[in-house]
C-alpha cells in the first residue's frame, strides 16, 4: 500500500516546479536541527544537481552565507513553531530572496506565517499521543528532499519511498519488542552513569545527536556527547575505558562500516556491559525497501529510545520533560 504524497510538501513542491534553485539550506535548533542531517543525507545520495549545507538557525544569520539568495531553498523546522532563532532565520532567508519551506506541528505558529510554505507534521514525543511515524518530522522531509530530487535529477522513487513509509509504524513497533530485554537489560546500569556517549555516522547520526543532547542531557541531565564513528579515531576513543557507557547505532545506509569499525574498538577497549548496540540488522524490516532503510532506521532508533530514556528515568527517580530546569521554563535568555 502506498501512502499518498502530504499536501504540504506537495504544495512546496508544485512551487518549487516554477523556482531556479541551486542550494538548499537545512536550518533549526536543537532536536529539530537532528532531523535536518539524514535530510542532507538524503539529498546528498538523490541528487547531483543541488548543494545543500546544514545550520543551526542563529549561526545562519550571524554567518550569513554567501550564496543564499533567489536561488536557494531554505527548509526550516520547529516542532511548536515558536523557536525564535528559527522564526528569525526565516525572516532572514526571505529578505536575501531565499524560497522558505518550514516544518512545524502548529499551522497557526510565528513559523508557519513567516515562511513561504508549510508542512506540518506530528510529534509524540511532548504531547504523549502517540502517532503513526508516516506522519513524522522525518517522513515529511523526507518526501520533500526526494521531490526535489525527482524534478531535479530524474529520480523516481517516491512511491517507493511512500510505501516504505506506509510500512514504518508497524516496524517501530515490532522493533519495541524487539529491543524490550536489550533495554531491561542496560537500563540498570546506564542509570547510574553520569556520562552517556552516542555515536553513529550517516543518516543516523542526527538521532544519535538528538538523544545526545535533547534526551540524556536535556531531560536527564547526564552528561552526553555525540560522536561522530570516523571522528572517534580522532581524539574522542581516548575516553574509552572500561567504565565509559556508550550508545552505537548501528544503521543500514553506505556508511555502516565506520559504525561497525567503532564497535570493534568499543568491545576491545571497553567493557561490554557498557556498550549499547542498537543493530539495524536485528529489526524485522518488512514492507519497507532495501533502498529506504538506512534512511529510516534513524527514525526507529530514537523511537524506541525513548523507551529506554523513561526506563534510566524511573531508576534515577527523575522525572523527564517536568522535571527540566530552563527548557519551556524561562524566557528571558
Amino acid at each position: 500500500m502506498t501512502i499518498p504524497l502530504d499536501q504540504g510538501v506537495a504544495r512546496a513542491l508544485g512551487a518549487i516546479e516554477h523556482q531556479t534553485i541551486d542550494h538548499v539550506f537545512f536550518v533549526a535548533c536543537g532536536g529539530s536541527l537532528s532531523i535536518m542531517h539524514p535530510a542532507k543525507f538524503m539529498l546528498d545520495q538523490a541528487s547531483a544537481s543541488l548543494a545543500s549545507d546544514v545550520y543551526n538557525a542563529a549561526e545562519f544569520i550571524s554567518r550569513g552565507p554567501r550564496r543564499l539568495g533567489p536561488n536557494s531553498l531554505v527548509v526550516l523546522c520547529s516542532m511548536t513553531g515558536t523557536t525564535r532563532e528559527t522564526v528569525a532565520a526565516t525572516q532572514f532567508a526571505k529578505k536575501a530572496g531565499a524560497m522558505t519551506v518550514v516544518l512545524t506541528t502548529e499551522g497557526a505558529s510565528p513559523l508557519a506565517k513567516a515562511g513561504d510554505y508549510v508542512i506540518e507534521f506530528e510529534a509524540p514525543y511532548t504531547t504523549g499521543t502517540p502517532i503513526d511515524a508516516k506522519n513524522s518530522n522525518y517522513a515529511r522531509i523526507y518526501q520533500l528532499v526526494l521531490g526535489l530530487a525527482r524534478h531535479f535529477d530524474g529520480n523516481d522513487q517516491m512511491d517507493l519511498l511512500l510505501s516504505s513509509l506506509e510500512a514504518l509504524q508497524p516496524a517501530i513497533d515490532r522493533a519495541h519488542e524487539r529491543f524490550a530485554p536489550l533495554f531491561a537489560d542496560f537500563a540498570p546500569r546506564f542509570a547510574g552513569k553520569n556520562t552517556i556517549y552516542t555515536m553513529a555516522s550517516g543518516a543516523s547520526y542526527g538521532a544519535a545527536y538528538s538523544f545526545s543532547i535533547c534526551v540524556l542531557m536535556e531531560m536527564q541531565w547526564i552528561n552526553s556527547q555525540a560522536i561522530h564513528a570516523n571522528e572517534f579515531f580522532h581524539g574522542p576513543f581516548e575516553v574509552l575505558d572500561k567504565e565509559a557507557a556508550f550508545v552505537l547505532f548501528k544503521g543500514f545506509d553506505s556508511t555502516r562500516p565506520l559504525e561497525e569499525r567503532a564497535e570493534g574498538f568499543l568491545q576491545r577497549f571497553g567493557a561490554a556491559e557498557n556498550i549499547m548496540v542498537l543493530d539495524a540488522k536485528n529489526l524485522d524490516l518488512q514492507g519497507i525497501a532495501s533502498e529506504f532503510r538506512g534512511n529510516l532506521v534513524p527514525l526507529i532508533f530514537f523511537d524506541t529510545l525513548w523507551r529506554f530514556a523513561y526506563k534510566i528515568a524511573d531508576l534515577r527517580d527523575h522525572e523527564m520533560l517536568e522535571g527540566r530546569r530552563y527548557m519551556k521554563k524561562l524566557s528571558d535568555y
